[in-house]
This record gives C-alpha cells, sequence and structure tokens, in this order.
C-alpha cells in the first residue's frame, strides 16, 4: 500500500484525463443502506423480487413501500471523505465521474457532470411513460405518503427512476460512460465489478490505453485485470491520494 499510493497520485497528477467509477463501497461510510437492510420486512425478498418491473406490475405498493423505507434511511446520510475527495476532482478539466449508486450523495458533495448510470432513487418517471413523464422529476418528500405515487402529467402511477433488474441503462447514459473510457487513467472506487455494463468499462478503458486501477475492500474480477488493486475503504485512501497531489 505504502509504495502504490504515491504510485496512484502521480499517474492522476500527470493525467490529463481522469476518469472516476464510483460503486456502492463508495457510501458505505455514509450509513447507505444496501439492498437488504436489517428490516425484518425485507429480508422476507430478495432484491430481484423486488427491484424489477414484473414486481412492480404486479404489486407496485409494495415495491413503493421498499423505496419508501430505503429513501428515509438514505435521508439521514451525508456525504463522507471519498464523496468530498472525488467532487474536488470533478472540478478539474477532464475529469468525469460515473456511477452506479442511486443515492445522490455524489451530487450532495458538488461532483460535476455526474453521469448517475442506474438512475436516481430521488427522481420518479411515469410508470405508462406518457410523453412529458418520461423525463424523471425530482421528488424528496420523506416521509412519502399516498403510495404509490401519480405522475403530475398523466395521472398514472409513477415509478422510482432507478434502473432495475432486466432493464437497459438509458442510452445518453451508456453514450457518456463509453466516451469517458477514453481517458489516460481509469480508476474504480467500490464497486463489485460484477455488474455490466459498468463492469466492462475498466477493461474497454485499458484497451484504449488507460492507466487502470481500483480501490476496493477486496479482491473483485476487476483486481487481476487492472495494473493497481488497493485494499481498503474508500473513505480513507482517497483522502491519502489527495495529501499527494
Amino acid at each position: 500500500m505504502s509504495e502504490a499510493l504515491p504510485t496512484l497520485a502521480a499517474r492522476i497528477k500527470g493525467a490529463r484525463r481522469l476518469t472516476i467509477l464510483t460503486g456502492a463501497g463508495v457510501s458505505a461510510a455514509s450509513g447507505v443502506p444496501t439492498f437488504r437492510g436489517r428490516d425484518g420486512l425485507w429480508r422476507r425478498y430478495r432484491p430481484e423480487d423486488l427491484a424489477t418491473p414484473d414486481a412492480f406490475a404486479r404489486d407496485p405498493r409494495l415495491v413503493w413501500e421498499w423505496y419508501a423505507w430505503r429513501r428515509e434511511l438514505i435521508a439521514t446520510c451525508r456525504p463522507n471523505a471519498a464523496h468530498d475527495v472525488i467532487a474536488a476532482w470533478s472540478r478539474n478539466p477532464g475529469c468525469r465521474v460515473l456511477t452506479q449508486n442511486v443515492d445522490d450523495l455524489h451530487l450532495q458533495a458538488g461532483t460535476y457532470e455526474l453521469v448517475r448510470m442506474h438512475g436516481s432513487v430521488w427522481e420518479l418517471s411515469c410508470w405508462e411513460r406518457c410523453a412529458p413523464g418520461t423525463t424523471p422529476w425530482r421528488d424528496t418528500r420523506v416521509p412519502m405518503t399516498n403510495l404509490p405515487p401519480r405522475c403530475p402529467h398523466c395521472g398514472c402511477i409513477a415509478r422510482p427512476a432507478v434502473v432495475w433488474f432486466g432493464e437497459a441503462l438509458r442510452a445518453q447514459d451508456v453514450d457518456a460512460a463509453v466516451r469517458a473510457t477514453a481517458c489516460d487513467v481509469f480508476l474504480t472506487v467500490g464497486t463489485s465489478a460484477l455488474v455490466y455494463p459498468a463492469a466492462g468499462l475498466v477493461h474497454d478503458a485499458r484497451q484504449q490505453g488507460a492507466f487502470t486501477a481500483e480501490i476496493n475492500l477486496e479482491d473483485t474480477p476487476a483486481s487481476a485485470a487492472v495494473e493497481l488493486a488497493l485494499h481498503g475503504s474508500a473513505e480513507q485512501i482517497l483522502p491519502a491520494i489527495a495529501r499527494l497531489l
């Protein structure tokens, strides 16, 4: 670790184009709950049984109760040191930040030009996909009442504007992420490297000549493919790198 930190810091300092991909590990220190959480009610359901279009079609109120519960917990969370460092770096020309997280803590920290690949738990869209309702709108109510909420445009049921299992990412987000792989340094932080297409971006970046690095608590499927893998928490390693810049 002692040699790896200066190496990565030097690579970042010399990069004209830096791309950072983040996952759940970045928000862990902020207390953001995982899919399953500790609430006994949700232990009876797998995430795959709730975060799907089929589940919503069967029982939209149940799915919304789960999201309302998650929103209440996320609402108590604040950005941690990892978010702060990434936000500061994002203000440099040539830096792009991609995230799989839906908690919007990167936005709270002030991250510039953030690509939220999986959407946001704080935004809604129309389930029936009426023309104006396909554009997500902000809804930060906590607690939520009168579930499920309605589309303000057509009155039909609204859904969380997140990407569920079995759904494709928005084309504009995929395009932005692919463009960001044309970089000098590609850094993946706190992601399991299991969920595609995000998991494939680090490989795309390396094929284009980028220096690739990973920060995670443990090995992931990407660890053997990157040029530098640092084991540890993002909220400790990123500030340490920032101090070396």
